[in-house]
């Protein structure tokens, strides 16, 4: 089931990925190393629809997964939407 607001996803994976050329890849995604060898795929997806995109794509490359942490992002209040009357 899709969470209103959607996702803010970390995706691990084994190696060095160059954020100059996967960015192209990863459209929207930070791309960031780390001292262990992996590499940090993060960002925002709307819906487990997008997330199952990214999970394809990452496993149609060739990438080795090393951890995949989901959270809800919480949906506009009303206040933030701009619903806000005076």
């Amino acid at each position: 089931m899709d969470r209103p607001g959607g996702y803010q996803v970390r995706i691990r994976v084994q190696g060095e990925l160059s954020p100059a050329w996967w960015s192209g890849v990863f459209v929207d995604l930070l791309i960031a190393g780390a001292p262990d060898g992996t590499t940090l795929l993060s960002g925002f997806l709307p819906d487990q629809t997008a997330l199952h995109g990214l999970l394809a794509t990452v496993r149609d490359l060739g990438l080795s997964i090393v951890s995949v942490d989901t959270v809800a992002a919480q949906p506009p209040t009303h206040d933030e939407a701009g619903g806000s009357q005076r």
